[in-house]
């Protein structure tokens, strides 16, 4: 890998333990926001869900609205640290409805994106796990382009990361990282998780970054773990195990230039024959 340097930067994936304790996990994850920042991060990631465990029973009890009590939090964190910060996703209510929603706030604490689950978790995997996020959630229906002096940003959250048209998508709107919070489980999280982000980035020839919350085995759903950044020649360059942990990876939207014109497919596309549009 040889980069030019030109608008790199780094990137805190904060693979935060969650509890029951709404205020301790804000304050927690505010405390790591620091950390991240004062160890040179300009661009810093929560998990999915990191105000309060992952769980249908969970989610309208913890539920806020955007803003609230947790995004205000977050939104005077970024602006303390001089941070971009993806505020991994809370429990959103309004209007009666549950999202699944990331607020993401620019280094003077404004709110730049919002961005709601679009792809519910709905599965059933006979003897191992069964979910229903439909039980309580109701899906989004907006992509989020984050714009940074470093280069394009698109978001997903966890099981948004198995839709490969949504990576085309935000690709064909300039996007040279993509970043998912996400919570896979012990099932899903060692079959698919590293392998769903490298292809993700290959296919896309961009940088993906996924950033879970910490395993806690004595919880009802039990995140695997395992933060991980993929460059866009589809190599891990950064992860963690399942403990709590910042993740660092050196970002460099030079390099997505660098491997897009080494294999050239975005202009050897056969738009004639198929397209995906967004």
């Amino acid at each position: 890998m040889t980069t030019n340097g030109k608008h790199a930067f780094r990137l805190a994936l904060v693979q935060m333990a969650v509890s029951a304790n709404k205020k301790e996990n804000v304050t927690r994850a505010v405390r790591l926001i620091k950390e991240a920042a004062s160890a040179g991060a300009k661009l810093v990631a929560l998990p999915e869900c990191f105000n309060c465990p992952y769980g249908t029973s969970y989610f309208a009890d913890y539920s806020e609205k955007v803003p609230g009590e947790s995004t205000e939090a977050l939104a005077k964190a970024a602006a303390d640290n001089k941070v971009y910060l993806i505020g991994g996703s809370i429990p959103e209510e309004e209007q009666g409805k549950y999202y699944n929603t990331c607020s993401v706030f620019d280094p003077e604490g404004n709110n730049i994106a919002k961005y709601r689950k679009l792809h519910l978790f709905d599965i059933d995997v006979p003897g191992r796990i069964t979910f229903k996020e439909s039980d309580v959630l109701s899906p989004g229906n907006q992509l989020a382009v984050i714009d940074t002096p470093y280069c394009k940003i698109g978001v997903g959250i966890c099981y948004d990361m198995r839709f490969a048209e949504l990576a085309q998508i935000y690709n064909k709107k300039g996007c040279k990282l993509l970043v998912y919070p996400g919570a896979f489980n012990m099932t899903t999280g060692p079959a698919h998780w590293e392998l769903l982000q490298r292809g993700r980035a290959l296919d896309n020839q961009l940088y993906v970054a996924t950033v879970s919350p910490a395993r806690d085995a004595s919880a009802s759903y039990t995140a695997w773990g395992h933060s991980t950044a993929v460059s866009p020649w589809g190599e891990v360059i950064a992860t963690a195990e399942a403990e709590e942990k910042i993740v660092y990876a050196d970002i460099d939207p030079g390099y997505v230039d660098e491997v897009r014109s080494q294999i050239p497919v975005g202009s050897q596309k056969r738009s004639d024959l198929y397209e995906v549009k967004g």
